[in-house]
């Protein structure tokens, strides 16, 4: 089981990117995804994640700008963001929590991608 994100690169602020990640493997269910980011020097920080339920949550610092969204095949998810800033600047990761086809539950990271907002 495996997640692999796309989607990152350079943009002016005020501009647009989408960030995208898919799971892979033998996976029954995706109970919740997540994106995280952690910018130069400080931790990596909920930004917002979805549950299999379609319940979201939001950073504070990015409620209105940034859109969580999934595939009907719910195995897919999207980042839109939007109006972008400056301190959007960091490396973002997507996280989800997987039932595998053999029932075991599993938390899985992808690998990170750059976004970088210049100013």
């Amino acid at each position: 089981v495996q997640l692999q994100a796309f989607g990152g690169g350079l943009v002016q602020a005020g501009g647009s990117l989408r960030l995208s990640c898919a799971a892979s493997g033998n996976i029954l269910k995706v109970d919740a995804w997540n994106w995280y980011r952690q910018a130069p020097g400080k931790q990596r920080e909920l930004v917002e994640g979805v549950s299999s339920s379609g319940g979201t949550n939001y950073a504070d610092s990015v409620k209105g700008r940034f859109t969580i969204s999934r595939d009907n095949d719910l195995i897919t998810i999207y980042l839109q963001m939007n109006s972008l800033k400056p301190e959007d600047t960091a490396v973002y990761y997507c996280n989800a929590r997987i039932l595998t086809v053999t029932r075991f539950r599993l938390h899985r990271w992808g690998r990170g991608t750059q976004v970088t907002v210049s100013s």
